[in-house]
């Protein structure tokens, strides 16, 4: 049975660190790198008679996230025991919300794909809760023993659970790029994956087309990069549908993904609620947010994303794709902003092609972040502007970006000058070299008028060539076609 006969179906679970710098229930530091166990306090090891006092920072981060996707931020949510034996679960229960979470519903809505394939998916939230990380087991170097590091214990998460509405890992991975760029763009969270901020778990099943069931599914656990939450989606969906149609049976399990082999493996078999006795936490009071508290954090929200999107679409004339590729971070957003404040709002289409093209190229082949790129807005705006004027043509401007890029100079006018780049739009000045091209091929000319345009394009080139790429393609343009009659 071909692939096309079955439908996938996907929910994502993240775990998102919280920018606070102390944990959610005490006040040990959350930096990232200490020594193993040196950022481990009495509450966070469970010692006896320590008792967890909620951060309040981490409860504005999860406001404002929920006021962000357009969720019912809950006047009143119930902290909850979550009971399991781990190693590296100190106190034999992780502090996390059942039945009553911060924020219930929301949705995000994505763009899939690129060019004319794209299309726009609105995945709908569950909920998020707030809860502890527990700490880390480490199996290196420990002559075939264990070691157990308690600094990542009672970490602040925010858990956020998608509804089983994905149908692709391309639809996953759009979705899990938009929630990374919004939890930084809303600044709850500095989103690297590298160091465990931003962790996916994906709930994957299958089942054949048009049936209404639901198939069972496997939960693939702690994916750090968008590259291994495709490539474990598309390997648990291949190893499911082959299962199936070889006459086995999915057996609901958590799995790992091994990217060496490129293949899933079954860890546990898959707990349901009921296993974790839940029951609320007896140390902590219900957590009451007020009215006037979300209305204040509301306030100190930046426009938003899909916000921002819009606006380029209705005030600047851009692309869906375009807008979404430049909302896809804050720092890009800004960027363009900056750039486009400089250069004026008729500049925007030309603006957003160097920040997503040229620009975007050059960091990501050095490895920069874009706060370190040597171009600076006020230095693109002024390239930006000899080109709308036609002062230099595009092939002459990637050689002022160039040049500002390797800091040969810090204003485009200046490098222009100085790389005689400027562009010959005087009409007596090309006349006598539109001349001499159309004296030296005359066969070019006669090719053109018995109608190949092809003939004249290479006219044009010719021009370029003998001008030394400095005659307005415009320009030449306009006075070659009145020379030739057309």
């Amino acid at each position: 049975m071909a692939r096309a006969d079955w439908e996938v179906v996907i929910g994502l679970e993240t775990h998102v660190q919280l920018s606070t710098q102390a944990k959610i229930f005490s006040g040990s530091s959350t930096a990232f790198g200490a020594e193993a166990n040196r950022q481990a306090s009495a509450v966070d090891i469970a010692l006896p008679g320590a008792l967890p006092v909620l951060n309040r920072g981490a409860v504005e981060r999860a406001i404002r996230f929920g006021l962000a996707i357009g969720a019912k931020v809950a006047p009143t949510s119930i902290f909850a025991r979550k009971n399991y034996f781990y190693p590296d679960l100190p106190k034999g229960y992780q502090i996390s919300q059942f039945e009553l979470p911060v924020v219930q519903g929301g949705a995000i809505t994505v763009q899939v794909g690129e060019g004319d394939k794209a299309y726009a998916k609105t995945v709908e939230l569950t909920r998020a809760h707030l809860e502890e990380d527990a700490g880390k087991s480490l199996h290196e170097d420990f002559s075939g023993m264990s070691g157990i590091d308690l600094n990542r214990a009672g970490t602040p998460l925010l858990e956020i659970v998608t509804e089983p509405v994905m149908s692709s890992s391309d639809e996953a991975v759009a979705y899990a790029r938009a929630l990374h760029a919004l939890v930084r763009w809303i600044d709850i969270s500095d989103g690297n994956m590298q160091e465990g901020s931003f962790r996916c778990d994906a709930n994957v099943s299958v089942r054949k087309k048009g049936d209404p069931v639901l198939g069972t599914r496997r939960e693939i656990k702690n994916l750090n990069s968008f590259r291994f939450l495709k490539e474990a989606i598309e390997a648990e969906i291949a190893y499911q549908i082959e299962t199936i149609e070889d006459g086995g049976r999915i057996q609901q399990a958590t799995v790992l993904f091994d990217p060496e082999a490129g293949e899933t493996r079954a860890m546990r078999s898959k707990e349901d609620a009921n296993d974790y006795r839940y029951f609320p936490d007896p140390d902590l009071l219900p957590l009451v947010i007020s009215d006037e508290w979300v209305e204040r954090v509301k306030g100190e929200l930046p426009e938003l994303p899909a916000q921002l999107s819009a606006r380029f679409l209705s005030e600047y004339g851009l692309s869906a794709y375009d807008a979404a590729t430049l909302t896809a971070s804050r720092e890009t957003a800004q960027y363009f902003l900056d750039t486009l404040e400089l250069a004026g709002a008729s500049l925007a289409k030309p603006a957003a092609n160097w920040v997503m093209g040229e620009l975007a190229a050059r960091l990501n082949k050095e490895g920069l972040e874009l706060t370190a790129a040597p171009i600076k807005p006020v230095q693109l705006a002024g390239m930006l502007k000899r080109i709308g004027d036609n002062t230099i043509s595009n092939s002459a401007a990637k050689k002022v970006f160039d040049a500002l890029w390797n800091g040969e100079g810090e204003d485009a006018d200046a490098l222009i000058e100085k790389l005689g780049l400027k562009q010959v739009t005087d009409l007596s000045a090309i006349e006598p070299i539109i001349d001499e091209v159309l004296a030296a091929n005359p066969k070019s000319v006669e090719e053109f008028r018995a109608g190949k345009e092809k003939a004249f394009n290479a006219l044009v080139g010719q021009v370029m060539k003998a001008s030394r790429g400095k005659a307005a393609p415009a320009q030449v343009t306009e006075l070659l076609k009145k020379k030739l009659g057309a």
